[in-house]
């Protein structure tokens, strides 16, 4: 799948399961809409983290996929 974004491919989905069709919304559109909730969700989780002083992040060795 060299090549293919993780945007492309919840893109992919979104269509293929026509669940654009609801909002009346391209699929690409809903698939931007959908990365950028997660990296909000990310950065206040980060943020959260940050003000309890801890660091899970790097405790799990989780790295962030969705720049």
């Amino acid at each position: 799948m060299e090549g293919i974004t993780f945007e492309k491919e919840l893109e992919s989905l979104l269509n293929r399961y026509s669940k654009e069709n609801d909002s009346n919304t391209p699929d690409f559109l809903l698939s931007e809409y959908l990365i950028d909730c997660l990296k909000a969700y990310n950065k206040a989780l980060k943020t959260r983290d940050k003000w309890f002083g801890i660091n899970v992040w790097e405790k799990n060795n989780i790295v962030d996929i969705i720049n």
